[in-house]
């Protein structure tokens, strides 16, 4: 055993942590590899109990995750305040309670035209952080699901979904809930372009909550599928109903 490894109790009981987190988030192994910055390797051995997590490990899922897996340095925590910091927000958790919970996601897709994207966002209190944490579920594309700080600052009133990995910034502006309850907004990020060229994009997103015993449909819901026109219905109302607007420069005229 080398010397940062976890002695084998603690080790077991990280891996139960990590195994609960991933059913209980809906997270993908590979989607918690890539948030901690580890191989996948790494993680599904330490898993397996083939070999145990090492500190430098543990401490990556943990910054991941949000959360100490470690029984020891658990104990001795203090507890986290019950407001979120100055920038996030200084938002109570007593007064955000509302937000959390599943979110049908929606978006058009990038890459299929006419279609509509949908995933699940998962949106809730962090008590070891003290503040609102969001993650993605259920994309085909599972190495690109997103998690981070959710922040809500009285002067907009506004609700935003930051990603920052390692300084590379994925940003979601979502106003209030509406009469139905659907939070509509901007999704700003980087599209895949050709070869491994990325292009700045932007489009309308539209977050529905998901009821207990529900399981919408996700993925890529093409024209002519089920849950199309609900779905395409719903993500036109944020451009429709001027929850957001697009501006561009008109076309250049000849002459005076």
């Amino acid at each position: 055993m080398r010397d940062d490894d976890l002695i084998e109790t603690e080790s077991r009981m990280v891996g139960q942590r990590v195994r609960e987190e991933i059913a209980r988030r809906r997270l993908s192994r590979q989607a918690v590899a890539d948030m901690a910055r580890i191989s996948l390797s790494t993680l599904e051995k330490a898993l397996a109990g083939t070999r145990p997590f090492t500190l430098a490990t543990t401490l990556r899922i943990e910054a991941a995750l949000g959360l100490v897996l470690r029984p020891s340095a658990a104990a001795t925590i203090t507890p986290a305040p019950d407001t979120a910091p100055e920038s996030m927000g200084a938002y109570a958790r007593s007064a955000v309670g509302w937000v959390e919970g599943r979110y049908l996601t929606l978006r058009p897709s990038f890459g299929t035209p006419d279609a509509v994207y949908a995933c699940v966002t998962t949106v809730r209190w962090l008590d070891e952080q003290g503040h609102l944490a969001f993650a993605e579920s259920e994309r085909v594309d599972a190495r690109f699901e997103q998690s981070g700080h959710v922040s809500m600052p009285n002067l907009s009133g506004y609700i935003y979904l930051v990603t920052n990995t390692l300084g590379q910034y994925r940003l979601m502006i979502l106003a209030r809930p509406d009469a139905q309850a659907i939070l509509y907004g901007l999704l700003t990020t980087l599209q895949s372009g050709q070869g491994a060229q990325l292009i700045p994009a932007t489009c309308p997103v539209a977050l529905r909550k998901v009821t207990a015993n529900e399981t919408p449909a996700t993925g890529l819901i093409a024209p002519g599928t089920a849950e199309y026109d609900t779905y395409r219905d719903m993500l036109s109302r944020a451009i429709g109903e001027d929850f957001v607007r697009f501006h561009a420069l008109g076309a250049k005229h000849n002459g005076s």
